[in-house]
């Protein structure tokens, strides 16, 4: 799930959200701001930024078909000695400021994801759940099963196996001033919008940045923004388009190019490179 953000200023300069437009969960109930702001779910996103989120659950969604990894199950392949599964949740096991992780896969793969959280010992895994048809409705799956005294909730997918420990602090801690955070990096290559496969103009590539996850979000915020995300029926790219929906703003994080999503059988050839590279004490 990478989706190219546009931002006015550096990326690690990003402010805090001042206002939510929109729909926000507030003290339990859903409300339609109409353009109004929402005392309820301000004071107490004020309230969680004046100090450090005691309670961080962790969804990690591993549901999709690999459709582009030409007959590879990208979630249960290894990568090195490990399925990649297990390299992507055990950055969360080891991470103190993640009490829980949720984690959505298909229906088919349900038992033996389950049995591959009890072989390595991932006593964070406190549910393995089955997702759904579309990318949204497996990230609503895993929020209905986040403990309910969460905080903090951060969405990562299940096919990003190498994301670096500093990330994943940085973005909880910038997640926890702002109530929504996510990596992101640099966009390098040049970017051209076209139409019928013909370039109609070149975007300033120093605007655009490369967002990835984990995508970390006050806990109220993101339930409600992808609860109604999916009531209309609406197509995001990410976790942020569904808060960005109701007015609220993104704080960018370093990312990492380490942290790549496993899409092609390319992937995972980078991908045993960064593993290579990182035991030779390179990364």
């Amino acid at each position: 799930m990478t989706g190219v953000q546009t931002c006015a200023l550096p990326i690690w300069c990003q402010p805090g959200p001042e206002a939510v437009l929109g729909a926000a969960l507030a003290d339990g109930l859903l409300f339609v701001a109409g353009g109004e702001m929402m005392t309820g779910f301000l004071s107490r996103l004020s309230r969680n930024r004046k100090q450090k989120a005691h309670i961080c659950s962790a969804v990690v969604v591993a549901a999709g078909t690999a459709s582009r990894m030409e007959g590879i199950d990208k979630i249960l392949t290894t990568l090195g000695d490990l399925p990649v599964l297990v390299h992507t949740l055990r950055v969360f096991e080891d991470c103190p400021d993640i009490a829980e992780v949720v984690v959505v896969t298909r229906e088919d793969l349900l038992v033996e994801v389950s049995r591959l959280c009890r072989e390595f010992d991932l006593e964070k895994v406190s549910k393995v759940v089955v997702g759904g048809k579309e990318r949204i409705y497996s990230v609503q799956a895993g929020l209905a099963e986040v403990r309910q005294d969460a905080e903090l909730i951060a969405i990562h997918d299940g096919a990003r196996p190498l994301l670096p420990p500093e990330v994943l602090q940085e973005v909880l801690d910038r997640g926890t001033a702002t109530g929504a955070a996510a990596p992101a990096i640099p966009v390098t290559d040049t970017v051209k919008r076209a139409e019928g496969g013909v370039a109609q103009e070149t975007l300033d590539r120093s605007t655009l940045f490369a967002v990835q996850t984990p995508q970390v979000f006050q806990a109220d915020l993101i339930r409600a923004a992808i609860h109604q995300a999916a009531a209309e029926g609406a197509v995001l790219t990410d976790d942020c388009a569904a808060v960005e929906r109701l007015g609220m703003k993104v704080s960018l994080t370093r990312g990492s190019r380490e942290n790549l999503k496993l899409t092609t059988p390319f992937d995972l050839v980078v991908g045993e490179a960064i593993l290579d590279a990182r035991e030779r004490g390179e990364l």
